[in-house]
C-alpha cells in the first residue's frame, strides 16, 4: 500500500482492508448502545430526585416536617449520580472517538489505494491503534462507573440498616 514496493491490490481486497475496522465499528456500536442507556438511565435518575428534592424543599416551609434525613439522602445520592453520569458521558465519548478513528481508518486505506504515493501505512496503523486505546479507555470508564454504582448502593443499604 504505502512505499511502492508492494503488490498492488485487487479493488476486492481493498474492499476488504477497508472493511477490517468495520468490525471494530460493529464492537463499538455495540458498547455504544449499552453505554448510551446506562446513561440515558442515570441522567433520568438524577432528574427524578432532583424533582424529590425539590418537592421537599417545598414542604420544608411546613411546621411538621421530618424528611431532613431524606433530603440529605437525596442531595448525596444526587452527587454520587452526577460522578457516575460524568464516567459514563466519558466512556460514551470515548466509544464516539473509536468509531471516528475506525472511520477514518477505512477511509485512509481507500485512500491510500486511489491515491499513487500517498505514504499512509504509519498513518493508518496509528489512527487504528489509537481507536483501540480510546476503546480501552472507555472500557476502563465502564468499570470505574460499575465500580462506583455498586459502591454508591452498598453505602445506601447500610446507611438505612
Amino acid at each position: 500500500m504505502g512505499n511502492g514496493m508492494e503488490p498492488e491490490f485487487s479493488v476486492i481486497q481493498i474492499i476488504q482492508l477497508i472493511l477490517a475496522p468495520a468490525v471494530m465499528i460493529n464492537a463499538c456500536g455495540l458498547l455504544l448502545l449499552a453505554t448510551s442507556s446506562k446513561y440515558s438511565s442515570v441522567l433520568n435518575r438524577i432528574r427524578l430526585l432532583n424533582d424529590e428534592k425539590r418537592k421537599l424543599f417545598k414542604k420544608a416551609g411546613e411546621k411538621n416536617f421530618e424528611e431532613t434525613q431524606r433530603l440529605e439522602s437525596l442531595a448525596r445520592q444526587i452527587g454520587h449520580l452526577i460522578q457516575r453520569a460524568g464516567l459514563v458521558r466519558n466512556a460514551v465519548m470515548c466509544y464516539t472517538g473509536a468509531i471516528a478513528l475506525f472511520i477514518l481508518t477505512s477511509l485512509l486505506i481507500g485512500f491510500s489505494s486511489l491515491i499513487r504515493g500517498f505514504q499512509s501505512d504509519s498513518v493508518i496503523m496509528i489512527s487504528f491503534l489509537i481507536g483501540m486505546v480510546v476503546i480501552l479507555a472507555g472500557v476502563a470508564f465502564s468499570f470505574l462507573d460499575a465500580k462506583r454504582g455498586y459502591q454508591i448502593v452498598r453505602f445506601d443499604v447500610l446507611v438505612d440498616e
